[in-house]
């Protein structure tokens, strides 16, 4: 199965020939222009082992999301990192690459957290294996969880292991009216208060909050915290993980990550905060620099999200330090920068 993609890669890698590599294609949109050929992953598909008892599963790269999701389903389990499917096909690779998480990510974990193992091909058609199928704690660099989110830049993902976990055995859904400082504020106070939060979100005037949990727990959270349940909560917390709403079309659209805490940024009119007050979607036509500027006052940064390309690029420019290590990674797995190039950085 590996055969025909290990021979193009060496090939790509003599002749120094760029290569896109794409699943699903439901993040095309994400990060730079890059180009070349598109080498798609979506022959390998399929799940290659999937423990429940063990919270385990290990699934070719090219498999849909979609279907790892309804195979969880059966068994009541999760990808509890929500991964966003954004109205596409989207693959498993893909979710890893992009390292893109859901509304559950500051309570449950994030995309890096839940990857136990990998399997690639480096930029000289080499396979190589990192990590295994077992949760444990490991001493040394995990390169395994290095491929996620570098939007297949060092490598063509071919298998990819994950932990899973139950679904909670109760769920609901409260929302309340409170302008965006208010709404900040108490994201902030129940997040230090043991309460089975599961995310959080506010937009034109109303908080939206899930818990998640056993029964007793989700029920106390509720009569303690009062609010309005919101019918069709599912429904809810999927447009919002997928952008499927008329919000997320407006351009341009940046994703500003900054300390919970941070008061109301004032930057433009539409905005969604997510993550307990940690994620700010705005739409701005304010200069790059101002956005990334009032990100980093904030101990964030800030990210072209969906728009016309930047020159500087769509993420905030690396420190010289931390350029020379990204350099030298690309160097290790992809020497002659045949894979996605320039969709990370302009000039990897």
């Amino acid at each position: 199965m590996l055969e025909p993609f290990i021979e193009r890669i060496r090939a790509a890698h003599a002749d120094a020939t760029p290569l896109i590599i794409q699943g699903g294609g439901s993040k095309a949109f994400y990060g730079n222009a890059d180009e070349g050929e598109v080498l798609a992953t979506r022959a390998l598909t399929g799940v290659v082992d999937y423990q429940p008892k063990e919270l385990v599963l290990t699934a070719r790269a090219g498999t849909p999301l979609a279907d790892v999701e309804a195979l969880l389903a059966e068994q009541n389990q999760m990808l509890a990192f929500e991964p966003p499917h954004f109205g596409g096909p989207a693959t498993l690779g893909g979710s890893v690459a992009a390292g893109l998480s859901g509304p559950r990510r500051p309570y449950s974990g994030a995309a890096r957290d839940f990857v136990l193992g990998v399997r690639l091909i480096d930029g000289t058609g080499q396979p190589l294996r990192f990590g295994g199928q077992v949760i444990k704690n490991v001493a040394g660099y995990d390169v395994s969880r290095l491929m996620v989110g570098a939007l297949g830049t060092l490598g063509l993902i071919t298998e990819v292991s994950l932990k899973v976990l139950p679904k909670p055995a109760a769920e609901t859904t409260l929302q309340f009216e409170l302008e965006e400082s208010a709404a900040i504020w108490k994201m902030n106070q129940w997040a230090g208060q043991p309460l089975p939060l599961s995310a959080t979100s506010w937009h034109a005037g109303v908080l939206t909050v899930r818990l998640s949990g056993a029964a007793s727990a989700v029920q106390a959270a509720q009569a303690k915290l009062g609010g309005e349940v919101l019918k069709d909560a599912a429904a809810f917390w999927q447009r919002l993980r997928d952008q499927a709403t008329p919000f997320f079309d407006k351009r341009p659209l940046w994703r500003l990550a900054v300390k919970p805490t941070t008061p109301p940024l004032n930057l433009g009119e539409a905005q969604w905060i997510e993550w307990g007050g940690a994620v700010r979607w705005v739409v701005s036509d304010h200069p790059a620099e101002t956005l990334r500027e009032t990100a980093s006052a904030a101990g964030g940064h800030a990210t072209l999200f969906r728009g016309n390309p930047l020159p500087a690029g769509a993420f905030t420019p690396l420190s010289p330090a931390m350029l020379a290590v990204h350099r030298a990674l690309k160097q290790r797995f992809d020497p002659r920068g045949i894979f996605n190039r320039g969709r990370l950085y302009p000039d990897f």
